[in-house]
């Protein structure tokens, strides 16, 4: 019994390599932008959210920056 240490690669395993990257890469930048809009709203915004009786605005752009920061990891995982 031989070993098998042919590699076949064909255009279906290359394009699905590369629309995987693409797809981590858009799934990367869609982190971002969650966590760039959470981290805006907590340096901009922050004179705002003084005036505001609930607390619930500024766990809202604390729960933006953390989500927005496990996607950017799980897609830079991804690659």
């Amino acid at each position: 019994m031989g070993e098998f240490n042919e590699k076949k690669t064909t255009c279906g395993t290359v394009c699905l390599k590369y629309l995987l990257f693409t797809y981590n890469c858009c799934f990367w930048l869609a982190g971002l932008a969650v966590m760039a809009v959470g981290i805006w709203t907590l340096a901009l915004k922050s004179d705002y959210i003084s005036l505001l009786a609930s607390g619930t605005y500024l766990a809202t752009a604390y729960i933006l920056v953390v989500a927005g920061t496990v996607v950017m990891v799980t897609g830079v995982l991804g690659c």
